[in-house]
């Protein structure tokens, strides 16, 4: 397959989320899942270098990034058409080591991170690096100051955080200023419709900072950052009666979104993932999906092209 010559559909402002990638998800069902992202408008193929080790032989990670690279690799012209986002950060620092002891955001570790993902990516740049979780142990302007390098040779576009307390990407925000350098300008938090009891975090978010908050929503429209959510489904949740809503979201709150989702939903034909979606892309929220079927893929692109009348708009904000 070749995409050298091939129209470009109307761009998407779904995320393709590659975690399971080359171990949970076959090489095969990967290719299958990325080609079909491309081929409707897709751009944003998110990964990590720790990737995933939890669900690797060994421990380590690297596995989704490799098999996303042989995918560029087996598909002439594409890298022009897909933008590349990855993170360091995160990988253990020898298999079951994780979360005591990880790479982290050192200048060193961040090098050596990125030049093991370049590798593994095979390409000469990515257009977006991700400070995948913070790490108290090493000053910010260290870790600012080791990606405005990479900035600068032209080896990454752009610096996101993900899992950072909004103070941190303030001081670190603060510190490319005024050093001349390119700021953080994304942000990747866990984000839904249903909002989790206070003082809880749901199962797959295990930073003390990755559910998005109404702070750090403030600090991204303050500086005009783009927002990126990931399990914005709650893995099937909201339309799968075999995967129920976490009990996290069991409060009388949800009881109210959940209905007008339900209404807006007949009113539009749609599921209620798919308006979770639509409304999360109203809210200027970029959401990720991380499916292993295609019918899921086509679903939430689906659900990101559906636009939202006023009325169906009120309604949800009403509810919340």
């Amino acid at each position: 397959m070749t995409y050298e010559n091939s129209t470009s559909a109307p761009a998407s402002p779904l995320v393709l989320g590659a975690m399971m990638f080359g171990t949970r998800i076959d090489e095969k069902t990967s290719f299958a899942l990325l080609d079909r992202f491309v081929e409707r408008g897709g751009e944003w193929i998110d990964t990590a270098d720790c990737y995933a080790f939890w669900a690797s032989p060994d421990g380590r990670g690297g596995a989704s990034e490799r098999v996303i690279g042989r995918w560029l690799a087996a598909r002439p012209g594409v890298r022009e058409r897909v933008r590349i986002a990855t993170k360091v950060g995160a990988e253990p620092l020898w298999a079951g080591s994780w979360p005591r002891h990880r790479a982290g955001l050192t200048r060193r570790a961040i090098h050596d991170a990125f030049a093991g993902s370049r590798q593994r990516l095979g390409v000469d740049h990515v257009d977006l690096l991700w400070l995948h979780q913070e790490d108290r142990a090493t000053p910010i302007e260290e870790t600012v100051d080791a990606v405005t390098y990479l900035v600068a040779t032209g080896a990454v576009r752009r610096v996101g955080a993900s899992n950072h307390p909004a103070w941190r990407v303030e001081r670190a925000r603060a510190h490319a200023v005024a050093t001349g350098s390119s700021p953080i300008d994304a942000l990747q938090l866990n984000a839904t419709y249903l909002r989790a009891r206070p003082g809880t975090r749901p199962d797959g978010v295990i930073h003390p900072f990755g559910l998005l908050s109404d702070e750090q929503r403030d600090i991204a429209a303050a500086y005009r950052m783009e927002t990126w959510a990931y399990t914005p489904l709650l893995s099937g949740g909201y339309d799968d009666p075999a995967k129920p809503i976490p009990p996290v979201y069991d409060h009388p709150g949800t009881v109210r979104r959940l209905a007008a989702l339900d209404e807006v939903a007949r009113g539009t034909g749609a599921t209620r993932g798919q308006v979770v979606l639509a409304w999360l892309v109203a809210q200027g929220i970029r959401p990720i999906l991380g499916g292993s079927k295609l019918y899921q893929l086509d679903a939430a692109l689906d659900g990101v092209a559906l636009v939202l009348t006023e009325e169906h708009q009120a309604r949800l904000d009403v509810a919340g």
